[in-house]
Order: structure tokens, then sequence, then C-alpha cells
């Protein structure tokens, strides 16, 4: 399976002139199977949302319209009204039907909890012969969340994540990926917003911890690899690592 990471460079609350920009980006990559953007890829990070998060979904619509044109899925998350604020992260087939990650881990130190409601579910999308569990930004910190129960083979992570933790960023994308015996498709955004600079580090990282794909710099760039589920289904029977896993209910 091949997919493309878009590391952009997001203007700030301009969902239509990101969307144009992001339409570029992905008309320029290589044919994909996946096209995965950053976190609030159409507005920036707003943790207060008021004015910026969607209530018509034109974000949605524009995720929609895309994955039909390209026959390819499309992953990404948009802030969003629907009774309460969500960082909803959406992965949209070429049919246009979807499935939503409401973020679990809401970033507190920056405010997002005041505003946003956290979801309550995981989420577990199916395309072209894998399972990918859907994560968004400060989920990265906290493996219990993210430990793989033999239901997922990747994970896809959409971030605002700033240059000023970037080691951990890359530290804790490879440890996601050893410890689930897993592929970790890791889409961060570059430039900058009111709050934080981004340098990007998008990556995808194997079930071993190699990076298969990075970018190359710290601007605007398309990231695309192939994946493939015979190299990991062949580790995964050789090194059983899952098998011995603690067994554990997360209580809500």
């Amino acid at each position: 399976m091949k997919i493309s990471i878009l590391q952009t460079d997001i203007i700030w609350a301009n969902p239509e002139e990101n969307a144009r920009h992001a339409a570029k980006l992905m008309e320029k990559a290589e044919k994909s199977d996946i096209y995965v953007l950053p976190e609030m890829w159409s507005t920036g990070f707003a943790t207060s949302p008021e004015g910026i998060a969607e209530t018509e979904n034109q974000s949605l619509l524009w995720m929609q319209d895309m994955a039909e044109r390209l026959d390819a899925a499309i992953s990404g998350t948009v802030s969003i009204y629907a009774k309460d604020y969500r960082n909803r992260h959406y992965f949209v087939y070429p049919d246009r039907t979807y499935q939503y990650y409401d973020k679990r881990h809401l970033f507190s130190y920056g405010g997002e909890d005041k505003n946003y409601t956290a979801g309550d579910r995981r989420v577990v999308v199916e395309w072209k012969g894998y399972r990918i569990l859907l994560l968004t930004c400060y989920d990265l910190r906290f493996p219990v969340w993210s430990r793989n129960n033999n239901d997922y083979d990747a994970i896809i992570i959409a971030a605002n994540w700033p240059d000023s933790r970037q080691r951990v960023w890359e530290t804790l994308l490879t440890a996601r990926a050893m410890e689930n015996q897993c592929y970790v498709i890791a889409a961060n955004r570059t430039g900058k917003d009111p709050q934080c600079n981004y340098i990007g580090g998008s990556f995808i990282i194997d079930a071993k911890g190699k990076n298969i794909a990075a970018n190359t710099t710290d601007g605007e760039e398309i990231i695309t690899a192939v994946i493939s589920r015979e190299s990991l289904d062949n580790f995964r029977n050789k090194f059983q690592v899952l098998n011995d896993k603690d067994n554990f209910n997360i209580i809500m």
C-alpha cells in the first residue's frame, strides 16, 4: 500500500485556502492509496475554537470530494462544532463514506481541554487489507490508549507538534511502532501559528523502528512510501511479542 504524507504550512483560520493548497500538493504527489494531512489541517491548532471551528463541515466535504477524485483514502483532523467542540480525525473513503475518531487526550498544557470535549472510543478503520488505528497528536504520549490488542497493523497520527519538543515526538513515534509491532504513519505540520514554530518531522516507520520514509527539510514536503503487509506479517510471526503482552482493561 502506498502512502503520501502532506507536511503542510497551515494558514491560520483559512479553510478555503488551506484546502486549495492541499489539493495542489495531492495532485503533485505520487498516486497513493492514502493521503495523510496534519492535525487541524484546515485552520491550524485552535485551542480557542470560537469563530474558527466549522459547523457546516466544509472541510469534510472537501475531503470527500478529493477522496472520490483521487480514488484514495484521506485522513486528517478538523476542528468542528457538533453540539460541542471536537478535534475530529476523519478517515474518508473514495466512495465518500467515512469514519471518525475524536481526540481522546486533549492538550491541557495549551488549554485544549477547556473548550473541546474528549472522545471516549478507540477507532480502528480498515483499508486495503490493513487495520489502522487513528490517533491525534497528544495521544502519542499515552501508550496504554494505543496498546495493540492484535487489532491493528498501522497507526496514523495527525499532529501539530512544535519544534521545542521535536526529540520527544521522534522518540515516541519510534517507541509506538516497536512496542506495538506496527507501521506508524505520522503527519506533522511546518511553519508557524500564533503560539508555536513547527519543523515537520513527518515519518513512516516500520515495526522494527526503521524510518522507511522521512522529511528531508523543515519546510513543506510530500513524504511517500510503500508499506508491505507481507513483511509485517513475517516479522510478527517470527517474533511474537504481542502474544506476551500484559492483559488489562481501560476504565473510561
